[in-house]
């Protein structure tokens, strides 16, 4: 049996709970975080879900038990996604407790707190609290009886379909073939829901067994190889458009008509620019749009465009929503796929994200790709992560070097963000790049944008030399990765093969895997999908951190041979 922590800052993020279901996440752990959620809640209502994943449902009836035990009168909405929830939250007046671990690998799981009307719970606005009330429960070994509490089961599907069928009107007149992969998710839940009853929809289903081991691939839309299926599913069928969920089916990715997936901050501008036009039409003279730091330059060109006012944030749910909420913002576009409304509780919602880019769709007669050709401007990189030592020393190079070009603007909003796009600059000159810590391992994130796709890949690689600190840098790791078609998000995590780069990473063969290069560069984690790299007889992912181990010069690639913090 997995002795109990009291210590829980492992898994409790900056925006979320995440963490090794049954070890880092036990139903003990669960019940005491309920319990210590019902006991910061103003008012006694609360609403819990859970996803599809095998250790949910244990998880769920322990946060339930725990919040009962203090006096909550909980509704248990038993399977969801997560934007289910915030709307159950938001029409319902309740705190929401979602049991999930979005796109992590089957083994992990998590909790998403919202307060009445689907408002955000992070570290800053009562996570921490939650966080120390259940590290107490935990230190005295049982959690006393308050209040009259109970539970009762609630249906909230229904109510989900209804809200947003009633927040975007389809056109009739165009039937659209939609291949939709829930990945073995959430969204085989809502799809059926949401779209299925659809005139204007012809719903062709891929991979909609709710089934947490994910049988086909992670459910993780922002890899490229986890689009596979659907993009063979997309041209076999003709189809118009495909979506891609995740795991709690809050986050959409969007394929054409040709396989290709969309850039998110090119929905992200789609979107922005329809609400912005629906607002004004109702009266509002500047409609506001939330927009986080790495999101695409085009996306504040639309804005500015459509007559509306840009909102710049950091990255993350909890501080989009509520910049959203005090600023009244239409909408939110975040760089990860996620799409926030005004209307829909200044939440997040895949599934309204996708009903816009349906309507957007069906009110032209041509296609997907040509619908949004114009939102694809500029070359982005894509993401990139980089271990390091010392982030701080990492950063302060990038911006000694910023700082010494005269034409760059530096802001500190998320990281460091570097500016250098003027309009008296000629076109091969004009790039900006996001340089941020994840708040969970120790790695610095990376994007650039540039007006033109050489300018992109030479400032990629001088940036990657200096947070690197190595002269070679540039011959120690792959090509960049190609951010369009793809999506601008997709990980493009960078093996670095100098010894003294990061810590326990080693030059590549190190691991004693006998294997021709190009099969080892093809290796990738079971677990999460990720770029591995070499360590000390066995392969690391760059991504989750799990540890492969290498024997005989074989590498043993086993999901969850060996545990690792989980992912933002």
């Amino acid at each position: 049996m997995t002795e109990t922590t009291h210590d829980l800052s492992a898994i409790v993020k900056a925006n979320d709970i995440r963490g090794v279901a049954g070890e880092q996440l036990t139903a003990e752990i669960a019940r005491a975080l309920g319990a210590a959620f019902a006991d910061v809640l103003a008012e006694p209502e609360l609403i819990v879900a859970h996803d599809m994943r095998l250790s949910s449902p244990e998880l769920s009836r322990a946060v339930i038990e725990g919040a009962v035990r203090r006096g909550a009168i909980v509704a248990d909405a038993g399977l969801s996604s997560t934007d289910q929830l915030y709307c159950a939250s938001g029409l319902h007046r309740a705190a929401g407790l979602m049991i999930t671990a979005s796109h992590n690998p089957a083994r992990d799981n998590g909790m998403k707190l919202c307060l009445p009307g689907a408002r955000p719970v992070g570290r800053d606005s009562g996570l921490e609290e939650v966080r120390r009330g259940a590290e107490a429960y935990l230190a005295a070994g049982e959690i006393p009886v308050r209040g009259e509490g109970r539970s009762e089961r609630i249906d909230t599907l229904e109510d989900y379909a209804r809200t947003l069928h009633g927040l975007v009107d389809l056109p009739a007149g165009r039937r659209l073939r939609v291949v939709v992969d829930a990945a073995d998710a959430m969204a085989g839940l809502t799809a059926p829901a949401v779209l299925g009853p659809l005139d204007q929809v012809e719903l062709i289903e891929l991979h909609f067994g709710l089934d947490g081991t994910f049988p086909h691939h992670p459910a993780d839309p922002l890899r490229p190889e986890n689009l596979r299926d659907l993009q063979e599913a997309v041209r076999r069928e003709g189809a118009d458009l495909g979506l891609a969920f995740d795991g709690d089916a809050d986050r959409c990715v969007v394929l054409d008509e040709t396989g290709t997936p969309v850039p998110s901050s090119a929905i992200g501008a789609l979107i922005a620019s329809r609400e912005i036009a629906r607002a004004r039409a109702a009266g509002e003279e500047r409609p506001r749009v939330a927009v986080n730091a790495v999101a695409s330059r085009h996306v504040h060109e639309v804005i500015a465009a459509a007559s509306g006012e840009m909102l710049l944030t950091p990255v993350g749910h909890a501080g989009i929503k509520r910049i959203m909420a005090e600023q009244d913002a239409v909408a939110g576009v975040e760089h990860s796929a996620h799409y926030y409304f005004r209307d829909f509780f200044f939440a997040d919602s895949g599934m309204l994200a996708a009903l816009h880019v349906l309507a957007a769709l069906a009110e032209t007669d041509g296609t997907a790709s040509a619908l949004v050709a114009e939102h694809s401007p500029y070359a982005g990189s894509g993401e990139h992560n980089f271990p390091v030592d010392d982030a701080v020393a990492a950063t302060a190079r990038v911006r000694a070097h910023a700082e010494s070009l005269p034409a760059a603007r530096i802001d500190e909003l998320d990281g460091l963000s570097v500016h250098h796009w003027d309009e008296h600059l000629a076109p091969d000159e004009r790039w900006w790049l996001s340089l941020r810590s994840s708040q969970t391992e120790s790695l610095l994130r990376l994007n650039v944008e540039a007006q033109e796709r050489t300018t992109m890949e030479q400032v990629l690689e001088r940036i990657r030399t200096l947070v690197l600190g190595v002269a070679d840098a540039a011959e120690s790791t792959p090509e960049p990765a190609s951010a369009e078609p793809t999506p601008e998000t997709v990980p493009a995590a960078v093996p670095v093969t100098a010894p003294e780069v990061a810590s326990g990473q080693l030059p590549a063969g190190a691991s004693g895997a006998d294997v021709p290069g190009w099969v080892r560069a093809a290796l990738r984690c079971p677990d999460c999908g990720g770029e591995l790299h070499d360590v000390d007889a066995a392969l690391q992912c760059t991504d989750c951190g799990r540890v492969h181990a290498v024997e005989g010069g074989i590498p043993v690639l086993i999901a969850g041979r060996a545990e690792a913090p989980s992912a933002d």
